[in-house]
C-alpha cells in the first residue's frame, strides 16, 4: 500500500511539473508585420531556426537562411514559400566552420541587400564528429560554429545594420551558459586546463561566450539604433539529445518537458519583433521575459577582453 501511494504521489508531481512547465512557455503575442524588412536567419533549414524563419516570413519580411547544407537549406526556402506563401525567402550558404564561408556570404549580402534590420545567430553545435577537431582555421570546430563563426558575421555584417537602424542582433544562447567557464587567452583551447573537457563543457563554455559577447557589443554599439540581446530557447525536442551518451538513455522521462520548435522559437521571435524590447540592449531573456544572466556578464573587463581575443583569433579588426 505505501509503494502504490509514493507511486501515486510520484506520478501527480510529475504531471504538476509537466503542466506547469507548458503552462510558463513563453509565446510571443505580437502581430507586428515586417514587410519591407530584411532578415537574416542562421541554421535555418530545421529545428527553431526553420520556426523562427518561418514566422518572420509569414510576417512579410525579405527572410535570407543562412545554412551549411546545399539541398536542406533549399528544401527549407521551398517549404517556408509553401506554407507562407511569401515568395521572398533565399537559402545563401553559409558553413559557420569555416571563416571562408563566412566572409563570402557576407560579401554576397553587402553586395545584393540594401538594408538588413534583424540579424538572427541561431545556429550552433553541440557535439563535434570530430570531437572536438580543429577547423581549416586552426579553430576549435565547436567553438568556431557557436562562437567565433558568429562574431565575424556579426562584426562584417554591422555597417549594414547601423545604416538600416533602428534594427536587431539576436544570439541564441542557452541556460547552459551558467556552466561555461571564460579563459580569454585560452579560448580556442590549446592549453590544458587540468581536467577531462566534455562535449557539454565546451558547449556551455560557448554559450557563455555570446552571452558576454552580446554584452559587450551592446556597449559597443550604444547610440546607434542596432540592439542586441541574447536568450535560452528552453530545451527543444530533437535528435541532439542522441548525442550525449547518458542522457539518450533516460531522454524518455523528460521529453514530455521539452519544447516543441516552434516554442522553442518563441522567444527569439519575440526578440526579433515586439515593441516592448525596441530599446533593451545587452541582455537575456527567457520565455519572452528578460531574466540575469551569469554574474560573470556584469564583469565589462571580461566582456572587453574576450570581444579583444575574439578579434584576433577572427582576424579581425572591428570599428
Amino acid at each position: 500500500m505505501v509503494l502504490f501511494l509514493v507511486i501515486v504521489l510520484i506520478i501527480l508531481v510529475y504531471l504538476i511539473v509537466l503542466i506547469y512547465a507548458k503552462l510558463t512557455s513563453g509565446i510571443c503575442r505580437s502581430s507586428r508585420h515586417l514587410v519591407g524588412k530584411v532578415v537574416i536567419v542562421t541554421g535555418a533549414n530545421t529545428g527553431i531556426g526553420y520556426e523562427t524563419a518561418k514566422d518572420l516570413a509569414e510576417r512579410g519580411a525579405r527572410v535570407i537562411l543562412g545554412c551549411r547544407n546545399d539541398q536542406r537549406g533549399t528544401i527549407a526556402r521551398d517549404k517556408i514559400i509553401a506554407n507562407t506563401g511569401n515568395k521572398d525567402v533565399h537559402f545563401k550558404k553559409l558553413d559557420l566552420t569555416s571563416l571562408k564561408s563566412v566572409r563570402e556570404f557576407t560579401t554576397d549580402v553587402l553586395k545584393t541587400e540594401k538594408r538588413l534590420d534583424i540579424l538572427i545567430n541561431n545556429a550552433a553545435l553541440l557535439t563535434s564528429s570530430a570531437k572536438n577537431g580543429k577547423t581549416e582555421d586552426g579553430l576549435m570546430e565547436v567553438m568556431q560554429v557557436n562562437h567565433f563563426g558568429p562574431f565575424l558575421l556579426i562584426c562584417l555584417l554591422l555597417p549594414l545594420l547601423k545604416s538600416s537602424a533602428p534594427s536587431r542582433i539576436i544570439n541564441v544562447s542557452s541556460v547552459a551558459h551558467f556552466w561555461g567557464e571564460i579563459d580569454v587567452d585560452n579560448l580556442n583551447m590549446e592549453q590544458k586546463r587540468g581536467k577531462i573537457i566534455t562535449d557539454l563543457q565546451v558547449y556551455s563554455d560557448t554559450k557563455l561566450c555570446n552571452v558576454l559577447m552580446t554584452v559587450e557589443l551592446a556597449r559597443l554599439l550604444k547610440g546607434t539604433g542596432v540592439t542586441t540581446n541574447t536568450l535560452h530557447p528552453g530545451a527543444i525536442d530533437t535528435n541532439i539529445w542522441k548525442n550525449i551518451l547518458f542522457i539518450k538513455y533516460i531522454s524518455f522521462i523528460f521529453v514530455p518537458f521539452f519544447k516543441t520548435p516552434w516554442e522553442g522559437a518563441q522567444t527569439t521571435i519575440y526578440l526579433a519583433v515586439s515593441p516592448e524590447v525596441e530599446d533593451i540592449s545587452g541582455k537575456y531573456f527567457v520565455d519572452c521575459r528578460q531574466k540575469p544572466a551569469i554574474k560573470l556578464a556584469d564583469d565589462a573587463d571580461l566582456c572587453r577582453k574576450l570581444w579583444s581575443a575574439s578579434e584576433r583569433l577572427v582576424k579581425i579588426k572591428s570599428n
